[in-house]
């Protein structure tokens, strides 16, 4: 039993070499079709680029400043504010630490914003969503709709006044750009430097709108985290001159009860009413002006510590980075494949030859 099993190996491993040994003949028998779909590929590859835009790539990093660590004595005076009731403000969180600011910056709101930026190209003041209509061609296409051809995005246009047919067409650019210009993350996960990288076949493009985009993430990043100590110091301005006023008058009403009451008879000591008020609105408007005048002081520290520090560390700097798809990888990718499927089109079809007889 074992002999015959040993046997039937043997008799099923020479036909497999066999049939190999059959298929090589028969595609030696084809080279010259081979041969040929190979130089075909080689020469769609080589045309293939010439034909392909160079891709320019601007990158530009940053590092966020890190709160925790700033604490030291501005953390122990704000804490000793709070243990004497003083609201100065407390913490604008983390809701963008991390992979969250990271998202902010592919954001359609922050990404829309960005390309409604103004740029100057060639002398003239356009916004860079219409340089990307312009880069990728869609004006002439749009030539013949009268629904697109006059559309426009002119330099700090507004949302609010868009149309859903521009809202249609930011809505495709954003995809566009999220999905393959836009890449942003931290290299390192060890460090907290972010890196943005804008790539695109327009170099002048890539290098504003990765300007524009971290300068728009900044200044939204800023005015967010700082909102709760600026609202604060708001109220404080607006009560601090409203006292003010408030004792001003009163200073100025004592001087005029005591120039009504000079040389007063002392037997009419209730003509001298007036002034003993004033001066009562005069001591009290002073202290509570005393106290407003520190929480404004100790709001502005508090201010200080809630705006973050954005400190860039590389720009893009003209000219970028070029990638481009090469003419000899052009010729071997081009002559392999085209040479493969050549190959397995020979295969399938002779598979189905031999099935059909």
């Amino acid at each position: 039993m074992d002999n015959k099993s040993i046997e039937n190996d043997e008799i099923s491993l020479k036909e497999l070499i066999n049939k190999a040994k059959g298929w090589y003949f028969y595609l030696l028998t084809k080279w010259k079709i081979i041969v040929l779909s190979g130089i075909i590929g080689a020469s769609l590859g080589l045309t293939y680029s010439f034909m392909k835009k160079p891709l320019y790539t601007a990158t530009l990093s940053f590092a966020l400043e890190d709160e925790k660590s700033g604490g030291g004595g501005l953390g122990g005076a704000l804490g000793l504010a709070g243990s004497l009731g003083l609201d100065i403000g407390g913490s604008g969180g983390s809701i963008f630490a991390g992979s969250n600011l990271t998202e902010l910056f592919k954001s359609r709101r922050m990404v829309e914003k960005t390309l409604l930026n103004p740029v100057v190209i060639n002398g003239k003041i356009i916004s860079l969503a219409e340089m990307y209509i312009q880069t990728n061609k869609w004006r002439e296409s749009w030539s013949n709709n009268p629904k697109l051809k006059n559309i426009q995005f002119l330099p700090g246009d507004k949302r609010i006044g868009f149309t859903r047919i521009h809202d249609s067409i930011l809505g495709v650019i954003y995809s566009d750009l999220s999905k393959r210009a836009l890449l942003v993350g931290q290299k390192d996960k060890k460090s907290s430097i972010i890196s943005i990288d804008v790539t695109s076949t327009n170099e002048l493009f890539s290098f504003y709108f990765c300007e524009a985009l971290a300068k728009q993430v900044g200044e939204f990043y800023v005015d967010t985290k700082s909102k709760k100590a600026r609202d604060n110091m708001r109220v404080l301005d607006k009560q601090t001159d409203s006292i003010r006023k408030e004792l001003n008058g009163a200073i100025t009403g004592v001087a005029v009860a005591n120039d009504n009451t000079f040389m007063l008879n002392p037997a009419l000591n209730v003509r001298r009413t007036p002034s003993a008020r004033r001066q009562v609105d005069v001591q009290a408007n002073t202290a509570i002006l005393t106290e407003l005048i520190k929480q404004s002081e100790m709001a502005k520290v508090a201010l200080r510590k809630e705006t973050p520090l954005i400190q860039v560390i590389d720009r893009p700097i003209m000219p970028l980075p070029k990638e481009r798809f090469g003419k000899a990888k052009g010729i071997v990718l081009g002559g392999i494949l085209l040479s493969f499927f050549s190959v397995l089109f020979l295969i399938i079809r002779r598979v189905f030859v031999q099935i059909g007889n």
